[in-house]
């Protein structure tokens, strides 16, 4: 399914427009009714949310949103949005890099030069400002094999490893489906990603165990995290099919799947991101939040 915001047009900038920003504040609910009431939540799952989900919301205000919401802080956020957030006391748990895009990625050898500069230039900021994490690609395959593509892909994240283990940022490698949304990306099964991270031996580099894309592409939740707890550093969710919200109105049952996760003993963040369908998207984030908190 399509959507009018998609993760592509999200990595070529996040600017809020003035008319996107007016159309919120004449929408179904108000930034000040929407952090009229803070959730009391168990807090065993630390969750987050993507904001190209909710880009229509000026960040700032997004913000105050989600810490009363309980989040502990945003995800998929460019450099230039990243103080906005950490002024607020919240976290940016994942940062974009600019430069890096789903489609030329790691596995492509003449596009290493390229990157290792953009993650260069990158992991220092984000160390400095305290973003644990930044998102990578493996590119799509472009009639690569599996083998070509994993041997090059470990070649080039190898280049950026060592200044990631020097300030202390973990490079997170997206798994994506190629049925649906990312057509001939490579990075689409769990076994293969898994492989990538551990040839590799660093532990500056995890998994993002989408649960939406994997679905998809995979099933077997459940077991699929608990036989990979070592590589996973992060989860994103979503309802399948269409991606949106994640209640009865789609096939996963989250809360089986977060008490799972909880029960590996993960301390990392599941982050929402699910493009809502309702008028009110702002109570399809409180529910999600309230069905994840296990």
């Amino acid at each position: 399914m399509s959507h009018p915001i998609t993760r592509r047009r999200a990595l070529q900038g996040l600017a809020l427009t003035g008319a996107t920003a007016l159309a919120f504040t004449r929408g179904k609910v108000s930034a000040q009714e929407a952090i009229a009431e803070t959730l009391k939540l168990k807090g065993n799952i630390r969750q987050s949310v993507s904001y190209w989900c909710f880009g229509g919301i000026p960040l700032g205000e997004f913000t105050d949103i989600c810490k009363k919401t309980g989040l502990v802080g945003i995800d998929l956020l460019n450099p230039d949005q990243w103080e906005t957030v950490t002024g607020k006391g919240m976290l940016v748990t994942m940062g974009n890099v600019p430069g890096a895009g789903i489609d030329r990625g790691f596995n492509s050898l003449k596009e290493h030069d390229r990157l290792v500069e953009c993650y260069e230039a990158t992991i220092p900021k984000a160390a400095k400002i305290g973003v644990p994490n930044l998102i990578c690609f493996s590119g799509n395959r472009h009639g690569l094999s599996d083998e070509e593509g994993l041997e090059n892909c470990v070649k080039g994240i190898r280049r950026i490893l060592p200044i990631a283990e020097k300030h202390g940022v973990t490079i997170v490698l997206e798994l994506l489906n190629s049925r649906v949304d990312h057509h001939d990306y490579q990075a689409d099964h769990t076994a293969w990603a898994a492989d990538l991270v551990r040839k590799t031996g660093s532990e500056n580099l995890k998994l993002l165990y989408d649960i939406y894309h994997m679905q998809i592409m995979e099933g077997d939740l459940i077991r699929t995290i608990e036989h990979n707890t070592d590589v996973i550093g992060h989860f994103h969710t979503g309802g399948n099919p269409g991606r949106n919200e994640i209640d009865d109105t789609q096939e996963i049952y989250y809360p089986a799947v977060m008490k799972a996760i909880l029960k590996t003993g993960y301390k990392g963040v599941v982050a929402h991101e699910f493009t809502p369908k309702r008028d009110d998207k702002l109570a399809s984030l409180r529910q999600a939040v309230k069905l994840c908190d296990v």
